[in-house]
């Protein structure tokens, strides 16, 4: 598409828009990578060329004072027609991870140092049927004390005139927790297993009009704690619901797409967020720039500990180790587990070099606060987390 191109008649914006809409509403897992991935089909129909797309990351995260984790990550995916009815997809990904974990409290640093190197992978087959189209996954993820396996199932399909399309998914993970001894807590061949069930719609509303709604029932059993921090002990079962509400709108003067979201989720642990996001992409000539914002506010663990004040209202740490050893029974320190809101601003610009080639470059600025919390001011005492995302990407068809 160029900027000076002649009308699109009504019945092609159409298309044009349903094809954009559609891709934006893909299920994640390879989201990041998919979302470059020019939209040439519907979800059930076979691809008719070969995809790879490679793209690289980094991401850095800061508290007062104190620089945190530094990621890089560069990431492969590949997608293969076979035989006109189905597909093979997989992807990998390397982390090399240097920092610390969070502190406790604002006042405590208590984190552990950490340089670390995580390898994982997947791969995805797909039968693809009349309106149908059936898929089973593998993954696998390792690191020095980490390391996971997974096995997915997923069917999906569409009513006769392609407007509604149902989809129900399995998922089972098994993962093993080992940090030999290098932890204040040793954990030695601890496991946890997770079952997911997973359901959802997605519904053409009117030409320039999706929306998909997914609920995910997820089942954990097992080691939960981390041990590389005093005083946490968790439950050794979690168990959460999470519901996402997508509603995508094409705008067709602007030849735009609006992309909104909704994500609520709810666990055992006591846990419940809320997570709204938008975007925008506008297409200009070759271009597309997608600005969009997204804002998530979290109610505390059962089990979190807030930090014990002194009459000054500063941190008391020997009151607050003190209050923590007198407690049988779960407790963390953990902040991630406590009580905020967070804010992400992101904008990502991509540039067709040809019809089948996209490089493309995403960055976000996230910042985590007490203060942001929705209807309350969070668990008190928390350092303000800012963080950095950028990623590069190049996508190819063939």
């Amino acid at each position: 598409m160029v900027t000076n191109s002649p009308p699109v008649p009504p019945a092609q914006r159409s298309q044009r828009a349903s094809g954009v809409l559609l891709a934006a509403l893909m299920l994640p897992g390879l989201a990041a990578l998919a979302a470059l991935v020019p939209a040439t089909a519907t979800a059930e129909s076979a691809p008719e060329k070969s995809t790879i797309a490679i793209q690289y990351g980094t991401y850095e995260d800061r508290q007062p004072g104190f620089d945190r984790v530094t990621v890089h990550a560069p990431q492969v995916y590949v997608q293969v027609p076979v035989a006109n009815d189905w597909a093979i997809a997989g992807s990998w990904v390397g982390d090399s991870v240097s920092g610390a974990s969070p502190r406790w409290h604002t006042e405590r640093s208590s984190a552990s140092r950490m340089s670390d190197y995580r390898k994982a992978g997947d791969i995805k087959v797909t039968r693809y049927l009349p309106r149908a189209a059936l898929s089973a996954s593998l993954a696998y993820s390792d690191e020095h004390d980490y390391t996971s396996r997974a096995l997915g199932l997923e069917a999906r399909w569409s009513g006769d005139d392609n407007n509604r399309t149902w989809i129900v998914g399995y998922g089972r993970a098994l993962d093993k927790i080992d940090n030999t001894g290098s932890g204040i807590n040793t954990a030695i061949d601890q496991h946890r297993r997770t079952h997911e069930l997973m359901a959802g719609v997605t519904q053409v509303l009117t030409p320039t009009d999706i929306v998909q709604l997914n609920l995910t029932r997820s089942m954990g059993t097992g080691y939960y704690n981390d041990p590389y921090k005093t005083f946490d002990q968790r439950p050794d079962h979690r168990d959460a619901w999470i519901a996402v509400l997508r509603w995508n709108h094409y705008l067709g003067q602007a030849d735009a797409a609006l992309r909104s979201n909704y994500r609520y989720y709810t666990d055992t642990f006591g846990i419940r967020s809320h997570t709204v996001g938008i975007e925008w992409a506008q297409p200009l000539g070759r271009w597309t720039i997608t600005p969009g914002v997204r804002y998530t506010t979290q109610r505390a663990a059962s089990f979190y500990l807030d930090p014990v004040l002194d009459a000054q209202g500063r941190y008391d740490t020997g009151a607050t180790l003190a209050s923590a050893a007198g407690i049988t029974g779960n407790k963390s320190f953990d902040t991630r587990l406590g009580s905020f809101g967070a804010a992400t601003l992101s904008a990502k610009v991509g540039y067709a070099i040809a019809p089948e080639t996209v490089i493309s470059i995403k960055f976000e600025q996230y910042q985590q606060r007490s203060g942001l919390r929705l209807g309350g001011s969070g668990s008190p005492d928390i350092a303000p987390l800012h963080a950095r995302f950028l990623q590069v990407g190049l996508t190819h068809q063939f």
